[in-house]
């Protein structure tokens, strides 16, 4: 298999990307799957390495990067080394640094006979999800899409409108990292740009507007994403397939680091869902 790790997208007048590749050079034909990271994540963050070598074995090109803006840096990818560029994030960067990996994966296997990069799929985890809902949604090249813990409403998690007013005032409100115990940065802007892209940011009217095949997967146990936004979803699309993994949290009882050499039962699961689907 052809791993090609920390592989750098260098962009005119934004921030460069970190994009890794997985797949098998003795197959041709492989399917593009791009995984999203979701919110305080990043791409090499737990077991979602060993994640995207299942999917590759089974004749798939993954691809999986670091959101512009993710707190990490080219030299650091893991954990996030730089706060104020997490501080500035927002929806719509995200949405824009998808657009330019899936540019980038198409360009450059383009004339590779072992890529088929008229076929792409998309993954995304926790806020990943909603922002491949919205890309699957609005962007033709897409043919697929999966959804892990998804969130279905970006509108519901700014807090109360006095928690909002005084995010106004002061500008920068903080959330502390569990793990690393960091003090992470949220400027008003992303509040600011939420607001002025609210119709586009709306994760029910996408789901309602998907035409491809949609698979989404929610932990039982999950207690960071309600089941019920899995279900609002699936409702929102009843042509959509939904799956529930028995006794998995929000991250398919893994965590990070992962030192284990294989995934979990919820994540191997999980995976096994991806590759049918996927075929």
């Amino acid at each position: 298999m052809i791993i090609d790790k920390n592989i750098i997208l260098e962009r005119d007048g934004k921030k460069p990307i970190l994009i890794d590749v997985f797949y098998d050079e003795l197959k041709t034909n492989q399917p593009i799957v791009i995984f999203c990271h979701g919110y305080k994540g990043y791409k090499d963050w737990g077991a979602w390495n060993l994640m995207a070598e299942h999917i590759a074995a089974a004749g798939f090109c993954v691809i999986k990067f670091n959101f512009s803006h993710n707190g990490g840096t080219m030299e650091n990818p893991i954990d996030f080394p730089d706060l104020e560029a997490f501080g500035h994030n927002n929806y719509t960067k995200e949405l824009d640094d998808l657009e330019d990996v899936i540019t980038w994966a198409q360009n450059r296997f383009e004339s590779n006979s072992n890529i088929n990069s008229n076929k792409i799929c998309l993954i995304g985890h926790s806020r990943g999800g909603g922002i491949t809902i919205l890309k699957a949604s609005e962007d033709p090249r897409i043919t697929k899409l999966i959804t892990l813990a998804s969130v279905s409403d970006f509108g519901n998690r700014f807090g109360t409108e006095n928690e909002i007013k005084q995010w106004k005032e002061d500008g920068v409100k903080y959330v502390v990292n569990g793990r690393t115990k960091q003090q992470m940065p949220h400027y008003y802007q992303f509040y600011e740009d939420f607001k002025a892209n609210e119709n586009r940011l709306h994760i029910a009217s996408a789901e309602k507007r998907l035409t491809i095949p949609h698979l989404i997967i929610h932990g039982s146990k999950d207690t960071s994403v309600k089941i019920s936004e899995a279900e609002a979803l699936h409702t929102w699309n009843p042509n959509s397939e939904f799956k529930i993994v028995d006794d998995a949290d929000h991250v398919f009882n893994t965590k990070h680091p992962w030192h284990k050499n294989e995934l979990s039962n919820e994540l191997y699961e999980v995976c096994d869902l991806i590759v049918s689907f996927l075929k």
